[in-house]
């Protein structure tokens, strides 16, 4: 059991942060963002988790290809 609230923990640290950032973007809280992924979740029988994922991977990819540099030199 204690696996289990482990596994839970890290999907819950890991899997928030996709909200936030949809969140801070349209400028609103997060908590909506949740809860209406959640409600398309349910209401189109797994599209909304399918579109979380989507969401997650073109942010994660976004940030490896749009990094910060600090000069030019740095390429």
């Amino acid at each position: 059991m204690n696996f289990f609230y482990k596994l839970l923990l890290y999907f819950q640290k890991r899997g928030y942060y996709v909200c936030q950032r949809i969140a801070d973007r349209l400028g609103i809280r997060a908590k909506v963002v949740r809860t209406s992924f959640m409600y398309l979740t349910f209401v189109t029988v797994g599209f909304g988790f399918a579109l979380y994922l989507f969401l997650a991977f073109w942010m994660r990819i976004k940030d490896l290809v749009y990094t910060k540099r600090s000069s030019v030199f740095d390429l």
